[in-house]
C-alpha cells in the first residue's frame, strides 16, 4: 500500500515538473486605462520616481519600507530603490528609458523575496481629451516561476496590482 501511495504521489509531482516545463519561457502582464489628462501630466507624474508614493499599488504594503532615491532627479538615470516587509521585498528599479509625455521604460530588479529582472514600460496615448495609459511588465520565466505558474495566474496576481495603480494614477493625475 505505501509503495502504491509513493508512486502516485511520485507521477503527480513529476507530472507538475514536466507541466510547469512547457510554459513559457518569458511573460507579459498588460493593463490599460484612460485617463482625463494631458500625457504631459501623467508623464510627470511616471518620470519622476519622488512622486511613485502618490499612486504605486505596492507604496502601502510596508509603512516602513525603506527608500532610497538616487541618479537623476527623474528621468533617464533615476533610480530607486527599496527594502521592506515580506511583502514589500526588496528589489530596485531605474529609468532607462525617458521620452517626453509619451514613455517611460524601467529596469526593474527583484532582489526577495524571488530574485526576477524585468521591464515595466509607460506608454502614454492621447485620445481626445484623456490619454490612454498602457503598462506593460515583461522578462524572463525561470523555472521556479513556471512551476508557480502551474498553481497561479501570474496576470491576475500582477495585473490587479496594476489595475489598482492605474486606479490611483487616474485619481492622482485628474484632479
Amino acid at each position: 500500500m505505501f509503495k502504491t501511495v509513493a508512486l502516485v504521489i511520485a507521477a503527480l509531482i513529476g507530472g507538475v515538473l514536466v507541466f510547469a516545463s512547457t510554459k513559457p519561457d518569458s511573460f507579459s502582464v498588460q493593463r490599460s486605462a484612460s485617463i482625463k489628462a494631458p500625457p504631459e501630466k501623467i508623464f510627470a507624474v511616471l518620470n519622476d520616481f519622488h512622486r511613485w508614493t502618490e499612486w504605486s499599488p505596492w507604496e502601502k504594503l510596508d509603512p516602513a519600507m525603506k527608500r532610497t532615491l538616487g541618479g537623476a532627479a527623474s528621468g533617464k538615470g533615476a533610480t530607486y530603490a527599496w527594502e521592506g516587509n515580506s511583502k514589500a521585498g526588496q528589489g530596485r528599479m531605474e529609468i532607462i528609458e525617458s521620452a517626453p509625455a509619451s514613455k517611460v521604460g524601467i529596469q526593474l530588479d527583484f532582489i526577495k523575496p524571488f530574485e526576477g529582472h524585468n521591464i515595466a514600460e509607460f506608454t502614454l496615448t492621447p485620445q481626445g481629451d484623456a490619454t490612454r495609459v498602457d503598462w506593460v511588465m515583461r522578462g524572463p520565466t525561470p523555472f521556479v516561476s513556471k512551476l508557480m505558474q502551474v498553481f497561479v495566474s501570474l496576470d491576475a496576481m500582477i495585473g490587479k496590482d496594476f489595475e489598482e495603480g492605474l486606479a490611483n494614477l487616474k485619481r492622482v493625475t485628474e484632479k
